[in-house]
């Protein structure tokens, strides 16, 4: 009789498996290197930009506002220390231009948050087609070139038979008029930025769930209330956004259209502080007055978008 016998396990399986052997240490710290190393390298590009066109300008303009130079490349800079700040303290027109600026983001407001909102909102019962249509109309004025929109408003609102005097029945010169030019120019900007306000609010409410009406419609809300109480607060973030933006991009977007309509006038009623540094530079041929503007500019810009930045932070928390 035969006896069949179970295999016995290998001496190399009945041993325990050898433990991995410890990178050395300097391996070690090679790994931990290239773990720190590998994401700024990513990052690198867009640091360099950063650097180049952000970073090193400032620097340069800093330095600038401590000069006096009048911007030709045989006249000597002479350095002046805080002398252009001084003066720009003592200028009516900077004081003044920062009054227009307050008041152009002010007149700003309804076009890029009250209106952007209301428009969005009563996009909501449009649908199919009509829909697309309706969306097109409103983001169009946006796609229109600064330049090319103050050419033809300039033409819409000449008093000598222009389509807004003919409508209106006067013939007021809106454009050079100091009480009208400074609105002009809020009207055009606000009617450009409209489309890209309703965009960014139609982005706002398509990120927020329909679950939140359909279980407030269970419990018997109306239409009314959800905008109250469930949309709106829920589009606070999208509205600070917004508010943001027109703080810190109106000034910019209205250059184009002071520089080809108004060139800052007349006496000087649509020159905001941004035109001024520039006249300052490229007018007055006075570099280290427009550095020391641009300057200031810049810090109390920064000011206000951190105390914007802190406030959307805010309110973000505080919704979720």
């Amino acid at each position: 009789m035969f006896v069949i016998e179970a295999p016995r396990a290998t001496e190399a399986a009945a041993e325990p498996v050898a433990a991995a052997v410890p990178p050395s240490p300097r391996l070690a710290r090679f790994r931990r290197a290239g773990r720190f190393v590998v994401p700024y390298l990513y990052l690198a590009p867009a640091l360099f930009l950063l650097v180049v066109w952000t970073y090193r300008p400032l620097v340069q303009a800093v330095e600038l506002s401590t000069y006096s130079w009048n911007l030709l490349p045989t006249s000597p800079m002479k350095s002046v220390g805080t002398g252009n700040y001084e003066r720009l303290m003592e200028l009516p027109a900077f004081w003044n231009s920062i009054g227009r600026t307050g008041a152009l983001i002010a007149g700003m407001l309804p076009f890029t948050v009250l209106l952007p909102l209301v428009i969005a909102l009563a996009s909501k019962r449009v649908h199919g087609r009509a829909r697309t249509i309706y969306q097109a109309f409103i983001f169009v004025p946006f796609l229109v070139a600064p330049v090319a929109a103050a050419a033809v408003w300039r033409w819409l609102l000449h008093p000598g038979g222009g389509f807004v005097g003919e409508l209106l029945g006067s013939k007021h010169n809106w454009v050079y008029d100091a009480s009208t030019a400074h609105a002009v120019i809020i009207g055009i900007t606000g009617w450009q930025l409209l489309g890209f306000s309703v965009l960014v609010v139609w982005a706002g409410l398509a990120g927020i769930s329909g679950d939140y009406d359909e279980a407030a419609q269970v419990d018997g809300a109306s239409p009314g209330q959800i905008r109250r109480w469930i949309t709106l607060p829920l589009l606070s973030p999208t509205v600070m956004f917004l508010v943001l933006t027109t703080v810190l991009l109106s000034p910019i977007l209205t250059f184009p259209l002071i520089d080809s309509m108004t060139q800052g006038g007349p006496s000087q009623s649509t020159t905001n502080i941004y035109y001024l540094l520039w006249d300052y530079a490229f007018h007055s041929f006075d570099a280290g007055l427009s550095a020391a503007a641009g300057v200031l500019l810049f810090a109390g810009f920064g000011v206000l978008a951190g105390v914007l930045v802190w406030i959307s932070e805010k309110v973000a928390f505080h919704d979720d």
